[in-house]
């Protein structure tokens, strides 16, 4: 695990400069993360939909957070913290958006298998050399024939 220390920072000055910058990598962070626009009930799903313009259907059923609804208080449901939570003002509720698709084991079935599948197509240099270091001694080594 790395350690990171932490900078004192006590007293320095925040500059139009800092400001900025701190702008900036708040927009790249929010960029790279799960951010919905818009959810709508749509009897037994709440259909959630992405900045990309994708979207997914969550059945209610599976949430007990939802369980004392009646039909006409999913349309107070909104989307909040920056698009990442589904909030109630008037039934004091916030439910984290990667919480429910967690609690889906179909979802994480499906991001599993896509991050497989990306992580499995990267190159490193370490692949890179244990593939010359390879070649090197001839290439893969051939299945031995099985005689019975």
């Amino acid at each position: 695990m790395k350690t990171v220390k932490a900078k004192v920072q006590a007293d320095t000055p925040i500059t139009e400069r800092g400001v900025d910058e701190a702008i900036e990598r708040g927009k790249s962070r929010r960029s790279s993360g799960l951010q919905a626009t818009a959810v709508t009930f749509l009897a037994p799903y709440l259909a959630i939909t992405f900045e990309d313009g994708g979207g997914i259907l969550l059945p209610v059923a599976n949430y007990s957070e939802f369980d004392d609804f009646e039909a006409k208080d999913f349309a107070g449901l909104t989307v909040g913290f920056d698009g990442t939570a589904l909030c109630h003002e008037e039934k004091d509720l916030d439910v984290s958006l990667a919480g429910m698709i967690s609690a889906s084991q179909s979802l994480m079935a499906m991001a599993a298998s896509v991050i497989a599948s990306r992580n499995g197509r990267q190159i490193s240099s370490a692949k890179s050399e244990a593939a010359r270091a390879n070649g090197r001694k001839g290439g893969r080594p051939r299945k031995a024939d099985v005689v019975l």
